[in-house]
């Protein structure tokens, strides 16, 4: 390949990496604002955010045809061919991400028509904990950086943990007060969309760790 071909190719290259740290810059924006909306009881917050899942969607389509048009160009291989086929995967697990704040957005609209149930501790930490998860593995993808994938891979534990705690709190309200079922229950929810965004953000860890060192560490305890 010419100079002048390679110039353009790592210009693709970069232009892939710049849209997939917007789109997760956008998401990272949706896990805040959708828990903001609920902490908040702000539910023109959560109107909006729902209403910004179409700029997660847009960029999805963008950077899938852009990918594809560098692979059908250029046709990569080694390395390179590695990262646009996982930037790809990507962009699926960031879609999905948005998918999961604008459920978040959707239950709290829901829950700020009602009286609150008890104050939110947990599940903003949680949010916190997904949205550094996000930020992480995304940081680790453009900087083939495996150490910090490992440990985006380890925090997922710590997310777990805190959604085993809130689903026994409100397992416990339930219990005690069947009026508190219905408030409970899309808490709960709200619970399993942040442990579902760290999954996804764990999901693109891991596939930065094959990207760089060659090993699918995906249900495995190699970490």
């Amino acid at each position: 390949m010419s100079k002048h071909l390679m110039s353009q190719f790592d210009a693709d290259l970069s232009d892939i990496r710049s849209r997939l740290l917007e789109m997760g810059g956008k998401v990272e924006k949706m896990i805040t604002d959708s828990m903001k909306s609920l902490v908040e009881r702000n539910s023109d917050l959560a109107n909006r955010t729902i209403d910004y899942d179409h700029e997660i969607n847009r960029l999805e389509v963008e950077i899938d045809e852009r990918c594809l048009e560098v692979l059908a160009l250029r046709q990569p291989t080694a390395r390179d061919l590695r990262f646009i086929t996982l930037a790809l995967k990507i962009v699926t697990d960031l879609e999905r991400i948005g998918d999961q704040c604008r459920n978040i957005a959707k239950r709290a609209r829901e829950l700020n028509d009602e009286p609150p149930l008890k104050p939110y501790i947990d599940l903003p930490r949680m949010a916190v904990i997904a949205a550094s998860m996000v930020t992480e593995a995304l940081d680790a993808f453009v900087r083939s950086d495996d150490q910090l994938a490992y440990a985006v891979c380890r925090r997922d534990s710590e997310v777990d943990l805190l959604n085993d705690q809130i689903q026994r709190e409100l397992l416990t309200y339930m219990i005690e007060d069947a009026s508190t079922i219905s408030r409970a229950i899309k808490v709960t929810a709200i619970a399993k969309c942040l442990e579902r965004v760290a999954d996804h953000a764990t999901n693109v860890a891991e596939m930065v760790i094959f990207m760089v060192k060659g090993k699918d560490i995906r249900h495995t305890a190699a970490l």
